[in-house]
Order: C-alpha cells, then structure tokens, then sequence
C-alpha cells in the first residue's frame, strides 16, 4: 500500500509518458503480465535514447529483462527530476522504494514495472541493493545541489551510476569482482563526463557537480561559477575533470575485451561514447559555458561501426 503522503501526490503530478499508474491505481488493481510487459517495451523502445543501438547487440531473448531494468530506471528517476516540488518528489520515491523493498521479500507485485521486474530477478539471482542505491542518489537530488569533495561526489556516482553496471552484469551472466569494478569505472566514467558537458545545464536548476575543494585548488571563485565566467582558472579546472573521467573510462574498457562477442561490442561502444564527448569538450577548448557539446547521428554512426570492427578483430585473434 503507498504511504499516506505518496498516496496524496496528485496523478496530474507524475510525468505523463509514465501513463497514470500512481500508487491509488496500483493499489486498487494490480497490472496484469500482458500491462506489464507492454509498459516497459513502450518506455524502453520510445524514451531509451541508446537502445535502438544496443538493441543492435543484445540478444532477443535478453532484450525484455533489460526493458524491465530500464523501465525501473526510468521510473525511480523521473520521479526524482520530474516532479514538482523535492515533497512530492521524496514521497513518490519513498512509495518507489517499498514496492521494491517488497517485490524483492517475496510479495506479490502490483505495479507494471515490479510485474515485469519479479521474473528477470528470480532468473538472474538480482539483489535490492543496487535497486535501492539508484533510489537513494535520486533521493539525495531533493536535497543536495552541489558537493564539497571528490570523494562525495564519487559516492553520488557509486549509487547514481555504478548500480546500473552491476545489474548488467547479472544480466549478462558476467558479475564476477574484476568485472565488477572495470563496471563501476566505465559508469562512473560516463556519469562525470555527463555533469561536464552539463555543467550550464545544471546551473540552470541549481545544481552543481565540480567539487568546491576542485574549484578552490584550481582558484575559481564560488562568485565566478555564479557569473559563469570563462577564466584561464576555469579552463584548467575543466581540463582536470574532464582528463579524470577519460582516465575512468580509459581503466573500465578492457571489461569489452574480457567479455567479448556482442556485450563487449556493448561495453566498448559506452566506452568510447563518453571518451568521444571527452574529446568533444577539448575542440570547445573546455568552453563548455557557451556550448554544450553532444553527439550526432554521424558520430554515433561511427561509434558503432567502431565498435563493431573492434569486436571482429576481438573475434579473429582469439
């Protein structure tokens, strides 16, 4: 049963590509399979921007596990970025978490995403951990805007990143410690080069990921990020995020050779995805308060030719 306040939210509050399905509907009638199995495939295949490439290299019998995990995904983070107001946002997330709290205790699950989700984690033995960290980072978002030091702006990431990783590997029959953590460098990877691409996006809602302790080393003021002036300061500072997160995502890319066939071409095409917007951001000369620098068609286009030639010649040598 959702909370009181979560029962409060009003469905005219929830994102409308999550289709009404607010804690009262679930309450009152669960979904059935067929719901269920209709719901994610709809939010994978229209909302998921890379799937229609990894759909490329996923077998078909694994495709709809990884709808069901998207679909979570999906979810737990709409409703920490796009519901009005941090209240209603860590209601529904608290109502988020005990529907998965209890699909994983063994009750029987009423939302179309946990119906969905119950089969792919008996098969492939998932755990509540990585479920709930994702929930926890979406939960910190309410109330922290930015972070004081690396080491918390990394544990953001082990919870906000690193879980997805980990549950791919159960998915993939491939979670064993070493590839656990060349995972979790490649996701932590990904998700710092997203915050420097973002960096004026996310002063757009008041968020901010460069560590204060970073900005201070490097002698740009909090008065400089607030005017978003590009100084030879900031420069320097978007330099050594950015060298950082291509170093992550440089150490996790061997994870493409150890797993090899179409999941290493999967791993390899994340992998110099976020490496090609790393150089994206150095053509800008790190200018990244004036333009904010994104992939193309063309250039996914490549990345995945890439990636393909890469694992035949994995192929061939072996």
């Amino acid at each position: 049963m959702p909370t009181a306040a979560a029962a409060a939210v009003s469905s005219a509050e929830l994102p409308c590509h999550l289709e009404g399905w607010t804690p009262q509907r679930c309450a009152a009638a669960p979904a059935s399979p067929a719901d269920a199995r209709e719901h994610v495939h709809r939010l994978a295949t229209r909302h998921y921007e890379n799937f229609p490439v990894a759909s490329v290299v996923l077998p078909a019998d694994l495709r709809p596990h990884f709808h069901a995990v998207y679909a979570f995904c999906r979810w737990a983070d709409d409703l920490g970025d796009e519901v009005p107001g941090a209240d209603a946002s860590l209601a529904l997330l608290d109502w988020w978490r005990g529907e998965t709290t209890a699909m994983f205790a063994g009750e029987p699950p009423r939302h179309p995403v946990f119906v969905a989700l119950k089969p792919t984690a008996q098969r492939f033995a998932l755990t509540p951990e990585p479920f709930l960290d994702l929930i926890s980072a979406f939960e910190q978002d309410q109330t922290v805007t930015h972070y004081e030091t690396f080491a918390d702006l990394h544990d953001y990431c082990r919870r906000s990143a690193d879980p997805v990783g980990r549950i791919v590997l159960k998915l993939l029959s491939a979670h064993t410690p070493e590839h656990v953590a060349l995972s979790d460098s490649v996701c932590t990877g990904l998700q710092l080069i997203n915050f420097w691409q973002d960096v004026a996006r996310d002063a757009d809602i008041g968020r901010r990921y460069l560590p204060t302790e970073d900005l201070a080393r490097f002698g740009y003021s909090l008065d400089d990020y607030a005017a978003r002036r590009t100084t030879p300061a900031f420069l320097d500072l978007m330099r050594f995020e950015v060298d950082r997160a291509a170093e992550l995502l440089a150490a996790g890319r061997p994870l493409a050779d150890r797993l090899g066939g179409r999941f290493g071409i999967a791993i390899d095409l994340f992998a110099s995805g976020g490496l090609a917007i790393c150089g994206k951001v150095r053509r800008l000369d790190y200018r990244v308060w004036d333009l904010r620098p994104k992939l193309g068609k063309r250039d996914a286009a490549g990345l995945l030719a890439g990636a393909m030639g890469r694992g035949l010649r994995r192929t061939v040598l072996r």
